[in-house]
């Protein structure tokens, strides 16, 4: 058994621990609640502009969608991986690493493959095994639609000029504090209408039908990646948040245990003394 000293010296470390990971959790629990107001706001305006963008282009032509549309044989793809720049946030993003392996063994074989990371973690792992054409790991320094835009327009310009005939975005998507759920979306080419479209809309367009789409387009894409970091965002405080809860309750169970560990030391030590008190007195009787 330990002696009482070093119980002790553990019994305050893990106290300093929970101090940490209590405040941890707090920081990311007022964190999370910015993030979720964000993204609860945000995917209401990004599912109607995909839906009257899917509602026009089911009128018109099957070419007006230009560059962004042209389905092309995939011989290189690109694939742009969300994580954090953080870690102690469980699985979060070992998730998305994961995820990104699965994607690529399953949907590219024979195709090359580069990433765009946006988060060190993502980074630090793939970059071992995958080429990694850019990081961007300051986009959460200042995450604004500008940002996120200007990367989202990097790969619009990299899929135009045929340097990749594929584009996918992976990242976890916020679900709720306990739950995020990896994803995987097409970014490039823009995928057909799928299912039935209400085009019985009786509106008067202006300018034309073919301009409105290839003006939202663009504007469709970047705000398709900004949802998906922003939904990473949320995400990541989500998972921190509940990963210091568990660490804290983990390091009070702990320290409950070595207190009790320590009680019964001390008391076999004051019993051990008084009996060799005891057994003193009795000698000098004698």
């Amino acid at each position: 058994m330990a002696n009482l000293k070093e119980i002790r010296n553990r019994i305050t470390s893990i106290g300093s621990t929970m101090q940490i990971t209590s405040a941890m959790k707090m920081v990311s629990a007022a964190k999370l609640k910015k993030a979720q107001d964000a993204i609860t706001a945000m995917r209401p305006y990004s599912s109607k502009l995909t839906e009257l963008l899917q509602s026009l282009s089911a009128t018109l032509d099957s070419d007006v969608g230009g560059a962004f549309s042209k389905q092309r044989e995939v011989s290189k793809a690109l694939v742009i991986v969300v994580t954090s720049n953080r870690g102690l946030c469980g699985g979060f993003n070992s998730s998305v690493i994961k995820e990104t392996i699965k994607n690529i063994e399953d949907n590219y074989q024979g195709v090359d493959v580069d990433l765009l990371t946006i988060g060190k973690k993502g980074n630090d792992i793939l970059s071992k095994t995958y080429n990694v054409l850019e990081n961007r790991n300051d986009v959460f320094d200042d995450l604004t639609f500008d940002n996120v835009a200007g990367i989202a327009q990097k790969a619009m310009d990299l899929y135009v000029d045929g340097s990749y005939d594929k584009i996918d975005i992976i990242y976890n998507r916020f679900k709720n504090a306990a739950t995020q759920i990896p994803q995987v979306e097409q970014f490039l080419p823009i995928k057909p209408v799928e299912g039935e479209v209400n085009t019985n809309l009786d509106y008067i367009f202006e300018p034309s039908k073919e301009e409105i789409v290839l003006e939202l387009i663009p504007k469709s894409l970047k705000t398709q990646l900004f949802k998906a970091v922003r939904d990473s965002f949320a995400a990541e405080h989500g998972a921190r948040m509940t990963a210091m809860h568990k660490a804290t309750d983990n390091a009070k169970e702990l320290r409950d245990d070595l207190l009790l560990t320590y009680n019964k030391a001390r008391q076999a030590a004051i019993t051990n003394e008084i009996l060799e008190i005891v057994g003193g007195a009795e000698a000098l009787n004698n």
